[in-house]
């Protein structure tokens, strides 16, 4: 149903999650030479970053054009920085938007916050939830594994900046990757 609302208003089909990227390294498989067997070194800190994005699908439906809007935080993500994010997202899709949620309680108040500071003038926005507890139906979802577990696995990053600048590049490297994107959308069904 959000698709033919989308395509109806000519909107922007936005899809919204947040995560979370801690220092300890997500240790996964991986290859080496028989009897050396690698080491990962990590931090015993439980420092962490919290990410809040998007996935973007524009109203020209087109697979080269989807892409991903992100914003990373030193601290837990809360109503203030939930709803400065979709402010962020408003101007990113210039045009009627569409918002998927999950339910989480920062995103329904960060949701009225937003639509409560809109101007009459701007654009048509709408806004969906997400079913209780579904979230294989959020293709956001697949940001965060595509990066914790192809991306940062087995990385034990030096300091919480350092962990920003493997994120970021991960999250940077999936918006430039259509096919991938729309891999995203397949999974989610």
């Amino acid at each position: 149903a959000n698709k033919k609302n989308a395509r109806r208003l000519n909107a922007t089909l936005a899809f919204l999650d947040e995560s979370g990227f801690m220092l300890q390294p997500l240790v996964r498989r991986s290859w080496a030479p028989r009897g050396r067997t690698p080491i990962v070194r990590g931090w015993d800190r439980r420092d962490r970053l919290s990410v809040i994005a998007a996935v973007t699908v524009p109203p020209r439906r087109e697979r080269h054009t989807l892409g991903a809007v992100f914003r990373i935080h030193g601290r837990n993500i809360k109503t203030p920085q939930a709803a400065e994010f979709l402010r962020t997202l408003d101007r990113h899709a210039r045009g009627p938007l569409i918002v998927v949620l999950d339910r989480l309680n920062v995103h329904k108040a960060a949701t009225r916050r937003w639509l409560a500071a809109r101007p009459p003038h701007a654009p048509r926005v709408r806004v969906e939830w997400l079913p209780p507890y579904a979230p294989e139906l959020n293709p956001a979802e697949q940001l965060w594994n595509h990066g914790k577990r192809v991306d940062l696995a087995n990385l034990a990053p030096a300091d919480s900046a350092d962990l920003r600048g493997h994120v970021r590049r991960s999250l940077i490297r999936q918006r430039h990757s259509p096919n991938l994107l729309a891999s995203f959308f397949d999974h989610a069904g």
